[in-house]
């Protein structure tokens, strides 16, 4: 990789300065050269936080407790391999056992004219112009090489999108049995592991704020699958069977569109739902979707997904205003808003498109999209040093990661910088691929992947010469 002299963090309103070091047209979608067959090894024989079951890692906090992933890399260094999925799609990876499971929407067919979206406020969107089939894919993670794609639905997007998006941006999720794939308003689908299509449902069109295209991804906790629903129609929040796909319970409610992915928190009576919605946070109850609580002031078009440490929830959101605040859990009822229950919040500085970093203690997140990163202690709020500009850094938009004292932090454009966690952070390193990322990375073992708009990456340490077991 490129060398680099030293490198300051400039602190904003302060002059502390942090050590660096840094370094076509097609028919049909397009066939995949299967892997030799290898069965998954029993869900009971795998530790689930060795794992990267869901687009926000083991724990739902952005963290690979187990994992030590590079911290160096480049085009010609430290990539394992580099491979170029069909189709697109901003969905990150899931990883179990020896493969990984992505989503993607391949155009198929002839360009045709292109039809632009009529929602009010639409801008900056890109038209519909193509069939796409929409597809789940599983890839060996330690090759790359493609062990099966499946195709669930084939068909012209009902609404086209922003710009920046893809027709696959929901992130899969699995718990090493079966795999839910969400395409929206393409449906959302059941697979065991080895591609087996077990159910499927289609919960209608998305009728999406300014047509800006679908996202937030599906929760999976023991047999349940819950999904939000929220968007310019009915709204609402459901359960279904994870192995029959049946409906257990539904809740309307009235938030607008928003992107966030809900997260399952056990705590005191059983596990809740949490999720975040246009001015408010609630916690459902997972047996029946009953409303335990919930606190306003969040803004509209959220897109950051909460985080939580089982004792407190942590949520933000900043389209319209600067919101960012820690709930506690404890006997958590009713409206919390203005109550002892909200132990502490900030309004500057706070997330919209990446979802926070929780990590030892502290949490981690960017001022809007861009390459302003705060760090405050998930105690009190106190920051810990303070928003930092973070050299080298464009928009933002996976969400950061962390693993093994590391922070890591990747831009549309494709450079990564790698952060010691230390009060106060350090730069390890600077990397740079040649794609864009929307995703964000999944750490497991000692590997890191990143999919890019064209490539998907496994990085790991080439001077590491210790095998790795299958």
């Amino acid at each position: 990789m490129d060398r680099h002299p030293p490198t300051a963090l400039i602190l904003i309103g302060t002059l502390a300065l942090f050590s660096a070091h840094v370094g076509g047209s097609e028919e049909s979608p397009p066939p995949i050269k299967p892997a030799a067959p290898s069965k998954p090894a029993p869900p009971a024989a795998m530790d689930r936080t060795a794992q990267w079951p869901q687009w926000r890692g083991p724990l739902a906090t952005g963290v690979g407790p187990l994992a030590e992933p590079p911290v160096r890399w480049s085009e010609t260094e430290n990539v394992a391999f580099k491979v170029e999925p069909p189709g697109h799609g901003h969905a990150t990876p899931v990883l179990w056992g020896d493969h990984l499971f992505l989503t993607a929407a391949i155009p198929v067919g002839e360009p045709f004219e292109p039809v632009y979206a009529e929602a009010p406020g639409a801008h900056d969107n890109a038209p519909v112009s193509r069939r796409h089939a929409f597809a789940v894919i599983a890839i060996d993670r330690w090759t790359g090489e493609f062990a099966w794609q499946r195709t669930v639905r084939d068909e012209i997007p009902w609404q086209g999108m922003h710009r920046s998006g893809s027709y696959a941006s929901p992130s899969p999720v699995t718990d090493g049995e079966v795999l839910i794939a969400s395409f929206g308003s393409q449906g959302l689908y059941a697979f065991d592991l080895a591609g087996e299509e077990l159910w499927s449902r289609d919960l209608g069109d998305l009728k999406i704020k300014h047509a800006h295209g679908e996202g937030g991804g599906p929760a999976l906790h023991g047999d349940t699958v819950v999904v939000v629903w929220d968007h310019e129609g009915p709204s609402f929040l459901i359960a279904l069977d994870k192995t029959t796909g049946e409906e257990r319970w539904r809740v309307p409610r009235s938030q607008g569109t928003s992107w966030s992915t809900p997260i399952v928190v056990e705590r005191g009576g059983g596990p809740q739902v949490v999720v975040a919605g246009t001015d408010q946070l609630r916690g459902h109850d997972l047996a029946t979707g009953k409303e335990l609580w919930r606190v306003s002031g969040l803004s509209a078009n959220v897109v950051a997904s909460p985080v939580s440490d089982g004792r407190r929830v942590f949520a933000g959101s900043s389209y319209e205003h600067q919101i960012f605040f820690a709930i506690d859990l404890e006997g958590a009822r009713g409206d919390l808003t203005g109550t002892e229950h909200v132990l502490w919040r900030r309004s500057r500085g706070t997330p919209y498109v990446p979802s926070p970093l929780l990590y030892d203690g502290h949490l981690y997140f960017h001022n809007h999209y861009q390459s302003v990163l705060t760090r405050v202690a998930a105690e009190d709020g106190a920051e810990r040093p303070g928003p930092f500009r973070l050299p080298g850094i464009r928009n933002v938009y996976g969400s950061p990661v962390a693993a093994a004292g590391r922070v890591y932090v990747t831009d549309l454009e494709g450079t990564t910088l790698v952060l010691r966690h230390a009060d106060p952070p350090q730069i390890l390193a600077r990397n740079r691929l040649d794609d864009r990322f929307s995703a964000s990375a999944v750490l497991a073992g000692r590997d890191l992947y990143l999919r890019g708009e064209r490539f998907l990456y496994r990085i790991a340490d080439r001077s590491d010469r210790q095998p790795q077991e299958r």
